[in-house]
């Protein structure tokens, strides 16, 4: 008899990913949740045997699904496939009743392997077998969004798990939105984000196989305090203070963010030394700096928050148009490697 599997990510690249690497010789029937409710709503209708579940995700994200799942009569065993790979993160997910957790993106022997470990499969299943995939409702097409939204989630979540391991915290973790902006634009999603009145920014420079950006990060001024609490930091918070903190944590999440871009992408970047861009300023100055260079970008923006405390940060990454036909040619071919 056929496990029925359920595969709940808002990504459609990762949800075919994670479909494509599902053991060859599993008897199973897969369908598709594009968030959690949805998954929610087809599992009130429908018993499934395993829910691969995706965490940060809109409408409802992996945790409020989890949560939901508990007042369920027949819920699914569920394995949480995240890039989010804190160990505060993977112990929460667990502590919800999750059975287990893969950090994204999955690969078929490490799959085959926790599956086995699970006992949900068995190497005695039947050779002959293969998984039956529902066809999506809508189209398979994926735009340039889908995969950079998707590179950039698993960027995230490597960068936050860094971070929150320094700081002995919990990031939580937003889902990347990806635009093409004119500068006006960029502001008005900048004023979105950043909350106070005057924020300190860091910008950095990176170039590698045609593609050239520059990283943003935003620091609302209102988080030095807590993040020279989180550092051990008892001295006068000075100016100077100020950027040294500012340029330790854009240190820690911008590395660790492009090494796993680079990864993924197969390019070893090259880059600028960091530089202040701002400190204690509004977003329209921080525009206005940089209004001849950047016009019109792609941008990818993260807003990073540390549960508990008042500490915010917006990470933007911002392309030059030139290189928008380049980074699409490039994640074409990360499509084409699951075809």
């Amino acid at each position: 008899m056929s496990t029925r599997v359920l595969i709940c990510d808002d990504s459609k690249l990762a949800r075919k990913q994670l479909a494509r690497v599902l053991p060859a010789d599993w008897d199973v029937e897969v369908e598709f949740a594009e968030d959690g409710q949805d998954a929610l709503d087809i599992l009130s209708s429908s018993a499934f045997d395993l829910l691969f579940l995706d965490l940060n995700m809109p409408v409802k994200d992996g945790y409020e699904t989890l949560e939901a799942l508990q007042s369920f009569e027949q819920a699914p065993a569920v394995i949480v496939v995240s890039g989010d790979v804190q160990p505060k993160a993977i112990q929460r997910v667990k502590d919800m009743g999750a059975i287990a957790f893969h950090k994204k993106p999955a690969s078929s022997e490490e799959l085959r392997s926790l599956l086995l470990s699970l006992g949900l499969m068995t190497d005695g299943d039947d050779k002959e077998s293969k998984p039956t995939i529902a066809t999506p409702t809508a189209a398979e097409q994926f735009t340039l969004n889908d995969c950079l939204q998707e590179v950039s989630n698993i960027a995230m979540g490597r960068a936050a798990s860094v971070l929150a391991e320094m700081l002995n915290v919990f990031i939580k973790l937003p889902v990347p939105t990806v635009n093409i902006l004119e500068v006006g634009e960029l502001q008005m999603a900048l004023d979105y984000s950043v909350k106070d009145d005057s924020c300190s920014a860091v910008s950095q420079g990176f170039v590698g196989s045609g593609i050239a950006f520059e990283t943003l990060l935003i620091f609302s001024d209102s988080s030095f305090s807590d993040m020279a609490k989180l550092l051990g930091v008892t001295e006068e918070i000075t100016r100077e203070l100020e950027t040294e903190l500012l340029m330790d944590v854009s240190s820690i999440l911008v590395g660790p963010f492009m090494a796993a871009i680079g990864k993924q992408l197969n390019i070893d970047f090259s880059h600028s030394h960091p530089m202040l861009l701002g400190q204690h300023v509004k977003i329209a100055d921080l525009i206005n700096v940089k209004k001849a260079t950047w016009k019109r970008t792609l941008a990818v923006e993260i807003v990073y928050e540390v549960e508990n405390y008042q500490i915010s940060c917006d990470l933007m990454l911002l392309f030059t148009e030139d290189s928008v036909p380049t980074l699409e040619n490039l994640l074409s071919f990360l499509v084409e490697e699951d075809e």
